[in-house]
C-alpha cells in the first residue's frame, strides 16, 4: 500500500511543493482507496477503506509536541469519482500539532467529496488545522466539509481553510465549535468562486466556559454568475468570553453575496462584537494597478488575490 506518484503527480498540477510524505505522518487517499499511511512516536494514523468511504483517525498522545506537520491528502485522478471521509482527531492533554489537509481535485469532471469530521482537544492541547483544495475548471465538483469540534480547558484551536485555485463548483461548510475554559478557537475562510460556483459556508462558536475566546473570518469573492451564502454565528454563554464574528465580501457583475453574522450573548459578563462588509474592488487600489500598467481585469483579479491570500 504505497502509490504516491499520482498525488505527487496532482501536487505538481496545482504548483504546490510536494509534502514530506514518506517521511512524516500521514494519510493519502484516492477516492475509497488508500495508498498510503504512517504512524509515529506519538502520532497514531489508523484508517480503513471500503466501499462506503475511508475512516480515519489520526490520535497525538499526550504531552507530545509534533516537530513537523502531519498530512492528510486526499484527492481523485478518474473523471467520475466520489470521496467519502470520516475522520476523528484527537490531541490528548497537552498535545501540540499542526495538521495539513490536502485536497486535490483537478481532474474530475465531475466528483463530490464529503468530510465528516469529530474533533476533540483535551486540556491545554492545540491544533493549528490547515485545509487547502486545488480543484479543476470543470465546475462540477462538490465540496462538504462538516465537523463538530470540542475543545477543553485552555485548548487552542486554529484553524484555515482556502479554495482559491479553480471552479469552486458547490461548496458547503458547516462547523461548529464547543469551545471550553479559557479555550480559544480562530476559523479563517478563504473562497474564490466565479462561472456558477455556489458556496454555503456556516461557522458557530459556542463560548461555553469561563474566559473562552473565539473569531470566526470569512473573506469570499464572486464573480460572474457564482452565488455566496456566508452565516457566522457566536455565542457568549459564560462570564469573561469574548468573540468576533468578521465577514468581507467582494462581489462583481452578476455574482449574488449574502453575509449574517449572527451574536447571541447568554450571560451578562460576556461580550460578543461582528462586522460584515460587502462591495466591490478599492477604486484608488484600482486605478493605481493600472496606472502602472495592467488591464482593469488583472488588477482586480491581483486585489481580489490580495485580500484571498
Amino acid at each position: 500500500m504505497s502509490d504516491l506518484k499520482p498525488i505527487f503527480d496532482l501536487f505538481d498540477t496545482a504548483g504546490w511543493a510536494p509534502p514530506p510524505i514518506p517521511e512524516a505522518a500521514h494519510l493519502v487517499a484516492y477516492g475509497h482507496q488508500l495508498a498510503s499511511l504512517k504512524s509515529l512516536p506519538g502520532v497514531r494514523v489508523e484508517a480503513e477503506a471500503s466501499k462506503a468511504g475511508i475512516d480515519a483517525r489520526v490520535v497525538i498522545a499526550a504531552g507530545v509536541k509534533v516537530a513537523e506537520p502531519v498530512h492528510l491528502c486526499f484527492g481523485l485522478y478518474q473523471q467520475l469519482g466520489v470521496q467519502n471521509v470520516r475522520l476523528g482527531l484527537i490531541l490528548e492533554p497537552g498535545a501540540q500539532a499542526t495538521l495539513w489537509s490536502h485536497c486535490l481535485f483537478s481532474t474530475p469532471l465531475t466528483a463530490r467529496h464529503a468530510m465528516q469530521g469529530e474533533v476533540r482537544l483535551m486540556e491545554g492541547a492545540v491544533l493549528r488545522y490547515q485545509e487547502a483544495h486545488y480543484h479543476g475548471a470543470s465546475g462540477d465538483i462538490e465540496v462538504i466539509p462538516h465537523a463538530r469540534v470540542i475543545l477543553e480547558k485552555g485548548a487552542r484551536y486554529l484553524a484555515d481553510f482556502s479554495l482559491i485555485q479553480g471552479r469552486v463548483g458547490q461548496l458547503d461548510i458547516d462547523y461548529s465549535v464547543d469551545v471550553g475554559e479559557a479555550a480559544v478557537a480562530e476559523l479563517v475562510n478563504r473562497v474564490y468562486g466565479f462561472g456558477s460556483d455556489a458556496i454555503r459556508i456556516r461557522e458557530q462558536l459556542n463560548l461555553d466556559g469561563v474566559g473562552a475566546r473565539g473569531l470566526v473570518k470569512t473573506r469570499v469573492a464572486v464573480r460572474d454568475e457564482a452565488r455566496a451564502e456566508v452565516f457566522g454565528i457566536m455565542e457568549g454563554n459564560a462570564a469573561g468570553t469574548r468573540g468576533h464574528v468578521d465577514c468581507l465580501e467582494i462581489v462583481r457583475d452578476r455574482a449574488v453575496v449574502s453575509a449574517v453574522p449572527e451574536v447571541r450573548v447568554r450571560h451578562p459578563q460576556a461580550k460578543v462584537t461582528h462586522e460584515a462588509a460587502i462591495g466591490s474592488v478599492d477604486n484608488k487600489q484600482l486605478e493605481t494597478l493600472m496606472a502602472r500598467g495592467l488591464a482593469p481585469e488583472e488588477a482586480v483579479d491581483l486585489i481580489v488575490r490580495g485580500m484571498l491570500a
